[in-house]
């Protein structure tokens, strides 16, 4: 057994302010009421809300103030993110992890803004894996990059075992994101925290999944401390036996026999994507995609065979079903 405790923050997250005093304060409840935990991880944008109008540059005292607290407690700490302004004036939504000695060990960025409606948010394009000493290797992706497996998968193959998924979501696909985190757990046979938060910081739910995909915890839409000790032995045996002695997907997708073309930029498999139009937000009333026939080859259903009429003592043959050629 290799436990570990990780404590979720669902909290209210306010706009236009600086939440940092809010964060550390749920440090020490989470310590006071909880004193086994050993890695506290807030929602997306928990230090500022969602919109980038005070980026920080790092190191800053937002940081600064959380490490302060992770020595104090001697715990991990992830922060969820905050709005960061490079040197180069792009602002990045900017996760960092901070271990219990105080040092900001990584920085992650986002990889895929929320776009349209994040257009002024720059993308990273570097993976946040870390290691916790004696326990397992963790990985770090913020709220859509989630809705790119192959995020997940470059962690997982990297050897996260542990997937902190910070998100920021106010807006009606909350149930589309909790089931793609369960279904992440399970493809790739990990433990997934999904930390939301409430008010601004977005309408709760957070959701917390095992290695075979069983949920965990599901919050409520208020403020909430989700403690919960996982076992990264569960994950090592599961890879390596398979989800209830079935799936070995990770071993499947090492194995395969295939390689992506849609992957090669260059191999003209993704052109079905380069006539969908520009990234941008939608009109009111806009008509976009409706009455245009779409330019890729469309499948064709097969003729239907004729039957001569059968006697009628004959039994009726059954009817053979038309293909759906609109199923996975």
């Amino acid at each position: 057994m290799i436990p570990f405790a990780i404590a979720g923050v669902q909290m209210h997250v306010g706009v236009m302010h600086d939440n940092t005093p809010a964060m550390v304060q749920k440090v020490d409840l989470v310590m006071a009421s909880f004193p086994w935990v050993q890695m506290i991880l807030f929602s997306e944008l928990a230090a500022c809300g969602p919109l980038p109008h005070a980026p920080q540059v790092v190191p800053g005292t937002h940081e600064q103030a959380l490490a302060a607290a992770a020595v104090k407690h001697g715990v991990w700490i992830v922060n969820g993110s905050n709005f960061e302004r490079g040197n180069d004036g792009r602002i990045h939504n900017t996760a960092s992890v901070i271990n219990p000695q105080g040092e900001v060990i990584r920085r992650y960025r986002k990889m895929f803004p929320f776009r349209p409606y994040e257009s002024e948010v720059s993308a990273g394009n570097e993976f946040c894996v870390f290691d916790v000493p004696d326990v397992g290797r963790f990985g770090l992706s913020i709220c859509y990059d989630l809705w790119f497996p192959e995020t997940t998968r470059t962690l997982t193959a990297m050897g996260a075992e542990v997937l902190l998924h910070p998100v920021l979501t106010r807006t009606i696909d909350r149930d589309v994101e909790i089931a793609m985190a369960r279904a992440a757990a399970a493809q790739f046979q990990c433990f997934v925290f999904d930390i939301n938060g409430v008010s601004a910081g977005g309408i709760g739910r957070s959701s917390v999944f095992s290695p075979a995909g069983h949920l965990l915890y599901q919050a409520g839409g208020l403020d909430e401390i989700i403690p919960i000790e996982v076992d990264l032995a569960h994950v090592r045996r599961q890879r390596e036996r398979g989800m209830f002695g079935l799936g070995q997907v990770l071993k499947s997708f090492r194995d395969r026999e295939v390689d992506f073309a849609v992957y090669d930029r260059q191999s003209g498999a993704d052109a079905y994507l380069h006539t969908l139009g520009p990234l941008r937000m939608p009109d009111k009333g806009g008509q976009a995609g409706i009455g245009t026939p779409a330019p890729a080859q469309v499948l064709q259903a097969p003729p239907t065979p004729s039957f001569a009429p059968a006697p009628l003592d004959s039994p009726v043959p059954a009817p053979i079903p038309t293909p759906d050629l609109h199923s996975g």
